[in-house]
């Protein structure tokens, strides 16, 4: 923190996502961002971004003067279309609810600056040691709506810069026979199979069908939900079976990304679906397909996986970067 920091005024910070939108007034207290006035509604509850924006304004006591809103999707030129939501937003119409400065980030943009500073406490571990290299990149991923991707590269000097992506639409590499023969089946139905058409809610769904298929059998589950709740309650039923590969695909992919970024610092698992699936999670080959990159297993054996339970983490990351612009 520095002495512009105690001159800026609290901001205004959203997480929206393809189903919920999150808010919050942030303040700077001893360099450490605080979040007050919580407020969490369905993206559907308004009719326009701006309007739900306005409305959280409105019941705020103490006015933000700028803000930074994390959004599910590319930011191109300050404006968005968001992925799996019908919302469109741009910087400019924030600008005249009186938000200035105002920025629109991608939401796993926000996780990359948020996942540093999320408490220990809030933090559970995968596999790996406690703690990766400082100095070194970290990677955060995650299913939820859809599949997110980002880091946050540093160099010698500690200073830091995230780096948004939409790895979540790169090609889902198989790892076996059977997601070999997953592939072939996702691929009658898509041109082209992403890493999202199987690791994400509606994802989860493909996936059973798929293995359902594969198996001879009927399913008529037409809710990720259902999966997820029978699986834990009887891992050893299909629904078991085919979050059990969900899990080993996740690492698989969270492996891949850890080697494509350099993340030493280590890898952070967010979104909505691996918090509820915790003791699963832990218990399946997640970490064993992590490693599982041939000569550079060691390399992969000294990077930290965590799963982020921090419900507002993408929030604090929010609000880095707005005090950061804030202060210019």
């Amino acid at each position: 923190m520095n002495d512009k920091t105690l001159l800026v005024g609290p901001q205004l910070v959203g997480d929206v996502g393809g189903t919920n939108a999150r808010f919050a007034v942030a303040r700077m207290v001893d360099g450490r961002p605080v979040l007050d006035h919580h407020e969490s509604f369905p993206a559907e509850t308004y009719p326009t971004f701006l309007e739900g924006v306005a409305a959280f304004i409105d019941g705020c006591e103490v006015k933000p003067t700028g803000g930074v809103i994390a959004v599910a999707g590319p930011v191109t030129d300050g404006a968005i279309d968001l992925t799996n939501s019908p919302w469109q937003v741009s910087e400019s119409e924030l600008q005249t609810l009186g938000l200035k400065p105002v920025k629109l980030i991608n939401d796993f943009e926000a996780l990359a600056w948020g996942a540093p500073i999320v408490p220990e406490a809030q933090l559970e571990s995968l596999g790996g040691p406690v703690d990766g290299d400082p100095h070194s990149t970290v990677a955060v991923l995650g299913p939820g709506t859809g599949f997110g991707v980002s880091a946050l590269v540093r160099d010698a000097h500690g200073r830091e810069m995230a780096m948004p992506s939409e790895g979540g639409h790169a090609c889902f590499p198989p790892g076996d026979p059977v997601e070999d023969e997953i592939l072939r089946i996702l691929r009658r139905r898509y041109d082209r199979v992403s890493i999202e058409r199987l690791i994400c809610g509606p994802g989860l769904l493909n996936m059973h069908r798929a293995l359902a298929e594969i198996d001879g059998r009927e399913t008529h589950i037409d809710d990720p939900a259902q999966i997820t709740q029978t699986a834990m309650a009887d891992p050893n039923s299909p629904c078991g079976a085919t979050l059990a590969r969900f899990c080993a695909i996740l690492g698989a992919v969270a492996g891949d990304i850890a080697l494509t970024t350099g993340a030493r610092g280590g890898v952070y698992i967010a979104g909505g679906i691996v918090p509820r699936i915790l003791p699963f999670i832990k218990a399946s080959p997640f970490r064993q397909r992590f490693e599982r990159k041939g000569r550079f297993k060691a390399y992969m054996s000294e990077i930290p996986t965590k799963v982020i339970m921090h419900k507002h983490a993408a929030l604090l990351g929010a609000a880095r970067v707005a005090f950061a612009e804030a202060e210019g």
